[in-house]
This record gives structure tokens, C-alpha cells and sequence, in this order.
């Protein structure tokens, strides 16, 4: 850990430069001294100056900083178990590390000991030294704390075990003052604590604890979460890493004493906006539309995942298709009597068609609207999730957009046939005139049925095309974020006109025209020619600058987006920007 500066500093500097005199060596062109160890102050000096091979880095850590003075200063205790009698901070991140052996004890002022990034599930308590104040076990695989709770150092302070697989009921009573009667500092984020009313009555014995770090965990999705626990722990003063001040514990008092109002549930409102970026579809339109050709109408909508609960309508129709595991961006929202190209034209995500996950979710639609350069969606809807696991795994994962074009085909009905039939079979049907019978001609019965029933349209099933799919991040409402919104860009659709073959008629007519053009004598074409070369360059100079104005004037590409916005509802803070009225209603909507 550390190592003799002076031995290495003599060593290289007189092995650089050696001189004829015995007992002299050459610094740099004038400066001479003689052969030995140098002084301790000039190794200090080597050490603060910036430019010297054994300058301290910027980010060398106190205890770093100690080892190496004492390295020149007192070499000999650096030496040999000498050094255990000083070490104070351990520090090992990173290293594959599964277990703490009893080596540790012969480290007896230790106070400091991060093992943060590694591989430790278990650790024993019994193999730490008794003067640790600090103890950081962040990102292991740690899911048991009762080795770790036989023989707790007593004087420990910090306890660091965010991103671990911990998890309530089971863990809660090691989180006590019997175990841990000097903690100051506690941090459990990101494991899957869900009993938000027994691990605040567990904490509530830490008399000591000021700091406190529980977001990432499922308990922190509920709305009333920050403010009970403010109201609950008074002696707190940061609750994952905002500062708790009067204002907050004057407009939270008394919750702690309303424990039916927390309720194990989440509630989430996602909003989508404007669609902007869609290929006009009338083209296709026109191209597609014949004699005989059906009516064919397009619609856009926005589809995107959320974990199965209750959903609360906001007076939007919204398509729900329920799916077991996350499916694949072809498969979004697509029932049984649905079409699905597959035909994305945009950019894709890498990760949106990654495998499974673990959490089940539901495909959620918004509603089809007509082509416009900019599709108002005007979708609101809001979410309940009583699964606070898989609420979090979704939110870890993220959740996947897309946008979606859906083709209905729709048919005249042949009603020829039913006609027909029904006109011969009352061929006989006569009306009374002047009390003579005369007989209906067929073509006013026909039109008096044209009139009387109107065209009906037969649907195809809608084929449904994906323009353009896209992961959202989430994680962020897992911290102390309330709100995601972003904007999903999905690249520039690169629209392809189908060709139609040409027709007969058309065939036949360039045929015929390019034989009258043959006949045409040789002065004949020579003075057509001139004269489309005249006509031509008047209307070059004519219009030259409207054509190129109107080159100019043409719309550049506009890449597929689409607006989306989640919401993570919490009771309001007093450092909101909401009043209290808005705790009222939140109060009242939790009741």
C-alpha cells in the first residue's frame, strides 16, 4: 500500500545521472550534490510539486496523502505489520470481492472500510475490526443482514447498503437501535422494501439517524411516502439527499398519526401530445383509387406499455391488449383480426426488441386520429399499479413508443344482386289508376330503392403499419424525479410510391403517336422543333425565378416525433410549487 519514497527517489535520480568524480552526480547542466540520500524536505518538496513523477494526483485521498508523508518522513513505519497500526481507510470497489475474511482484524484503527461494486452476499461481523465508523456495502448482492447484525461494530455511523437485494418484512428488524445505536447515516435505496409503515416503526428507534436514503425502493412510489416519513422520523434532517426544513414538517404534522391513508398502491398519469412528421398518405391515395377501388381512409395513433393494474378513463377511448410478457415492436397492440406490415421506415431503437421481461404489462392505444401535419393526440390517462415490484421493474426498464398507421379498406355493398331478385319476384306489382291496374316500370322501382337506402360500405380489417418505435428512460422517477417528458424521435420515414403498370389504352395511344410523328416530313419537324425551342427559352427566362423560388420553398424532411409525458403522482412539498389545497385533494382522493 505504501512504499519507501525516499529508497525510490535516490535511486532513480542517481541512476539517471552519474558523473565521472566519484561521490557526484549531474542535475540538470549547473546544479551539483553529493552522492547519498537526500533530505527529507527535499522529498516533501518532490512530492507537493506538480511536475515531479511523485506528485500526489489530484484525487488522492487523505489517508493516501498521510501514507505517503510518513513514507518519507518515518520510513520504518511503513515497514513490514507496521503499517496496520496506521491504516484508517480501506478501500476495494470493483475487485470481484465475495467474502471478508478475519484479515481485516489485524487492521486495529481502521474506521473506514468500502467495499462498494463487488461480489458479496453474506458478510460476518465478527471479521470487523470493532473501530469501524463507516461501512459502505453499496451495489453487492447482499439479500441477509443477520450475520451482519451478530456482533455489529458499535461505534459504526455510516451504514451503506443501497443496491442490494434487501427486502420487507424480513429485513426490517435489523434496522434498530439494538443493533446500530450510533447511526447517523442510512442508506437503503434501490432494494425492494415495500412495507412502508413497518420499516418507519423499526427506524423510529435509530434516535441518532439524520440522514436517510430510501428512493429506488417500492415503498417510494407511494403518494404519501416523503410525507410521512418527514412526519414520522422528526429528528431526521435529509430524506434521499433533499434537505427536510420547517415549512415540510409544519405542512405534513399529524400524518404520522393517520396510518389508513397510506395505501401500498402507485398512481402514474401518462399524457401524449402532438404527432408531427407523417408522410401525407394521400398520394398512395390516389394512386391506389380505380374504377372499382375501395374508400380507403388512414388513422395514427400512439401505442405504449404499462404494467397491469387499474386504469382510471379520463373520457378517452383507449384499446387495451393484454400481454403476458413485453412483446416485440411488430406485436404491439395487434389483435387477432388485425394486419401488421412490419414495415418501419423510421429509425428503431436497438433495445426496443430486446427479449422479455419480467414484469407483465398491458398495450395501451391511444385513439386513431385522421392525417394532419400536426396530429393533436390530446391523450390523458392516469394509472393505478398495486404492484409496486413490477412497477419498479418497469420503471428500470423503461417503457416502449410507438407510432402506429392503421389502412381500412371499406367496400360498396353489391346490392345489384339483391335487387334483381327482389324486382323479378314483384314483376307483377301494379298500382291502382283510375280503377284500372297498371304495372310499375322496373327503373323508377330501382330508383325509388337508390333513394330510400343509401350505399353501405363493407371494412376490410385494418392493416397496421409501425412508422417509428422508441425505448423511453423511466428510471428517473425512481429516484426523486416526478416527471418524465420527452420528445421521441424516430428519424425521418423514407416513403416509397408504389408503381403502377401502364395501361392498355395508354400503350396504344403512344403507339399511335409516335407513327404520326414518323410521317412528319423532315421540314416539318425541323420548324416545330424551332419553334418548341423559342416557346421553351421565353419561358426559361420567364420563369427561372419562380422555379427557383420555388425549389427554395420546398418543405425539408420533417423527422417522425411524437410529445410523451409521465407522471408520477406524490403528495405536493411545501417546496413545490403546489399549495395546500392540492394535499387537501390528494388527502381526499386517498380516502
Amino acid at each position: 500500500m505504501a512504499y519507501d519514497v525516499r529508497q525510490q527517489t535516490n535511486k532513480s535520480r542517481f541512476d539517471a545521472h552519474t558523473s565521472s568524480r566519484r561521490g557526484w552526480t549531474r542535475l540538470g547542466t549547473d546544479a551539483a550534490v553529493m552522492l547519498g540520500e537526500e533530505s527529507p524536505e527535499a522529498l516533501m518538496d518532490l512530492l507537493r510539486d506538480r511536475r515531479s513523477p511523485w506528485a500526489l494526483p489530484p484525487d488522492c485521498s487523505r489517508q493516501d496523502q498521510h501514507l505517503r508523508e510518513v513514507a518519507v518522513l518515518t520510513p520504518k513505519l511503513v515497514h513490514g505489520s507496521n503499517i496496520f497500526q496506521i491504516l484508517r481507510s480501506l478501500r476495494i470497489v470493483g475487485k470481484g470481492v465475495e467474502e471478508v475474511d478475519d484479515g481485516l482484524l489485524q487492521l486495529h484503527q481502521l474506521e473506514e472500510l468500502i467495499l462498494s461494486a463487488n461480489q458479496i452476499s453474506r458478510i460476518t461481523s465478527a471479521n470487523l475490526p470493532r473501530t469501524l465508523k463507516v461501512l459502505e456495502l453499496c451495489c453487492n448482492a447482499v439479500a441477509d443482514l443477520q450475520d451482519l447484525c451478530t456482533q455489529p461494530p458499535p461505534e459504526l455511523q455510516h451504514l451503506g447498503l443501497g443496491y442490494n437485494r434487501l427486502c420487507s418484512p424480513s429485513q426490517d428488524k435489523y434496522l434498530t437501535a439494538a443493533f446500530w445505536p450510533n447511526l447517523v447515516s442510512l442508506d437503503l435505496s434501490f432494494n425492494n422494501f415495500m412495507d412502508l409503515l413497518g420499516l418507519v416503526y423499526q427506524l423510529s428507534s435509530l434516535q441518532k439517524l439524520r440522514i436517510l436514503v430510501l428512493q429506488g425502493n417500492p415503498l417510494a412510489l407511494i403518494p404519501t411516502y416523503r410525507a410521512f416519513l418527514v412526519d414520522s422520523l422528526p429528528k431526521l434532517s435529509i430524506l434521499d439527499d433533499i434537505h427536510i426544513g420547517p415549512d415540510e414538517r409544519h405542512q405534513f404534522h399529524g400524518l404520522a398519526r393517520q396510518p389508513e391513508l397510506i395505501r401500498s398502491e402507485a398512481r402514474v398519469v401518462v399524457s401524449i401530445g402532438e404527432i408531427e412528421g407523417v408522410p401525407d398518405p394521400s398520394p398512395r391515395q390516389q394512386l391506389e383509387v380505380g374504377s372499382k377501388a375501395p374508400v380507403i381512409t388512414y388513422s395514427y395513433c400512439v401505442m405504449y406499455e404499462f404494467v397491469e393494474g387499474e386504469e382510471i378513463e379520463d373520457g378517452s377511448c383507449t384499446e387495451v391488449t393484454k400481454i403476458h410478457q413485453s412483446p416485440t415492436v411488430a406485436t404491439l397492440g395487434v389483435d387477432s383480426s388485425a394486419q401488421d406490415t412490419g414495415e418501419t421506415k423510421g429509425q428503431q431503437e436497438p433495445a426496443a426488441t430486446e427479449g422479455p421481461k419480467t414484469h407483465s404489462a398491458k398495450v395501451f392505444v391511444t385513439p386513431g386520429k385522421p392525417w394532419a401535419g400536426t396530429i393533436d393526440c390530446s391523450y390523458r390517462k392516469e394509472h393505478t399499479a398495486k404492484d409496486l415490484v413490477g412497477l419498479k421493474s418497469y420503471l428500470a426498464a423503461g417503457t416502449i413508443v410507438s407510432v402506429v398507421e392503421e389502412k381500412v379498406l371499406s367496400w360498396p355493398v353489391n346490392a345489384d344482386a339483391e335487387e334483381n331478385a327482389v324486382t323479378k319476384g314483384k314483376a307483377g306489382r301494379v298500382l291502382q289508376k283510375d280503377g284500372a291496374k297498371v304495372p310499375v316500370p322496373r327503373d323508377k322501382q330501382k330508383k325509388k330503392k337508390k333513394e330510400q337506402k343509401p350505399c353501405e360500405l363493407r371494412s376490410d380489417p385494418p392493416i397496421r403499419r409501425t412508422l417509428g418505435t422508441r425505448r423511453v428512460t423511466l428510471e428517473s422517477l425512481l429516484a426523486t424525479e416526478d416527471l418524465v417528458a420527452t420528445v421521441c424521435d424516430f428519424g425521418i420515414l423514407i416513403t416509397e410510391q408504389p408503381l403502377q403498370p401502364p395501361s392498355l389504352e395508354k400503350v396504344r395511344n403512344d403507339r399511335t403517336k409516335s407513327k404520326d410523328k414518323s410521317k412528319k416530313t423532315k421540314g416539318e419537324r425541323e420548324s416545330q422543333a424551332s419553334w418548341k425551342t423559342t416557346a421553351s427559352a421565353k419561358g426559361k427566362r420567364k420563369n427561372k425565378d419562380s422555379a427557383e423560388l420555388e425549389e427554395g420553398r420546398e418543405l425539408q424532411p420533417v423527422p417522425l416525433t411524437v410529445q410523451f409525458q409521465m407522471q408520477l403522482l406524490r403528495w405536493p412539498s411545501a417546496a413545490g410549487t403546489q399549495s395546500q389545497e392540492s394535499v387537501t385533494m390528494a388527502v381526499g382522493k386517498t380516502q
